[in-house]
């Protein structure tokens, strides 16, 4: 079976003590000699008492692991979700908008306003537009009128040529 590009290296795998062989002993890993002597010193407070043993069994579990006992400082930049429930929420507020969502709204209306001025043809663009549109339709009435003068004097000549 492949085991990709590189290859492992000849002394095997790293092999891990599993928490349950660190407190049986059973681990193949040897003990340091600060362990060794560290251990001693815990058989000594177990035989003095089995009550203060049962105790300090209890802070052993409470007690904070990593840097949590060293650090118990909020984060200041982290902003907490405020959770309001329905009987809470004040129906009556309204709610102020930003600076942005404000100027988008004016924006807006000022956009319909212009568009309805322009609709009555009460803007200058409107006007010029009207203006132009009126030339275009005398132009186009002028060259239509200009064709049927063409084709009835095309007509009175085609009828003089058959006379």
């Amino acid at each position: 079976m492949g085991r990709g590009k590189f290859k492992g290296k000849p002394t095997g795998r790293r092999q891990f003590s599993s928490p349950d062989e660190l407190r049986a002993g059973t681990s193949s890993r040897p003990r340091t000699f600060k362990q060794a002597q560290a251990e001693p010193v815990q058989e000594e407070s177990e035989e003095d008492s089995g009550e203060e043993s049962a105790e300090e069994i209890d802070d052993q579990e409470t007690k904070p692991k990593g840097s949590q006992s060293v650090i118990e400082v909020e984060n200041p930049n982290l902003v907490k979700a405020k959770n309001l429930k329905a009987k809470d929420a004040d129906v009556g507020k309204v709610t102020e908008l930003s600076r942005r969502e404000r100027e988008e709204i004016e924006k807006q209306r000022a956009h319909e306003r212009y568009m309805r001025l322009q609709e009555q043809g009460k803007t200058e663009q409107a006007q010029k537009d009207l203006e132009r549109l009126a030339l275009i339709r005398r132009q186009r009435a002028d060259a239509a009128k200009k064709r049927e003068e063409e084709k009835a004097a095309k007509d009175q000549k085609k009828a003089e040529a058959r006379k």
